[in-house]
């Protein structure tokens, strides 16, 4: 498998957690969203996802984009350890919250909508994120175990990581309304599949933000 992804890309560090989970070795190649005026524009990597967006991912001989389409077929085809729970009101719970993550907030602060905020886009940042994460905690309370969903790693787990990822560091978002997302992410933060797929330990992290 090869990857088109980004290091501090939220939706590329789901798949990496997924493939880290999974097992699959893969080959990267970084797109490297801010260099060259976004290489995600150039005619090489529009070939490659028309959507102009990591992460895609070339697997089996045919190439996915959409972080959880790629996450969905890693679980169909690789199904050891599972993402979906069995129970199916678990499993509705898993994608309400995993589709919370990334129709409801991500989108809303990211590069591309960013740079039509200007200068108040750090403020807009931190309201999406702000609003979807008063949401989140509120459901967690009824969802979560030692995760979001019970006591397993889920899709849920894979989307939460790299958004919370996203308000601390790039957003400061001040984290200290929402105990439950930030008892999961810490958990999760210990498990080796995240720490392997973190922003800070891939071969196209810039030096000074390695870990």
């Amino acid at each position: 498998p090869i990857l088109y992804g980004y290091f501090r890309s939220s939706c590329s560090w789901r798949v990496r957690i997924a493939l880290a989970l999974k097992g699959i070795s893969y080959d990267l190649v970084p797109v490297n969203l801010l260099k060259d005026g976004g290489q995600q524009f150039s005619a090489e990597f529009k070939a490659v996802n028309p959507m102009q967006q990591v992460p895609a991912l070339k697997i089996d001989g045919i190439t996915l984009s959409q972080s959880l389409a790629i996450i969905h077929y890693l679980e169909d085809t690789h199904p050891n350890p599972r993402l979906l729970p069995q129970d199916p009101k678990k499993r509705a719970q898993v994608r309400m919250i995993a589709d919370h993550i990334v129709s409801g907030i991500q989108p809303l602060q990211n590069l591309s909508v960013l740079k039509q905020m200007g200068e108040k886009k750090m403020e807009w940042a931190q309201n999406c994120i702000a609003s979807g994460f008063q949401a989140l905690e509120q459901t967690l309370q009824h969802t979560a175990g030692h995760y979001c969903v019970g006591d397993e790693v889920s899709m849920a787990d894979l989307c939460l990581v790299p958004q919370v990822f996203n308000a601390e560091s790039r957003f400061k978002v001040d984290m200290s309304p929402y105990p439950t997302i930030s008892r999961i992410n810490k958990a999760l933060l210990e498990l080796e599949a995240f720490r392997v797929s973190h922003p800070s330990r891939q071969p196209d992290t810039p030096a000074e933000l390695q870990a």
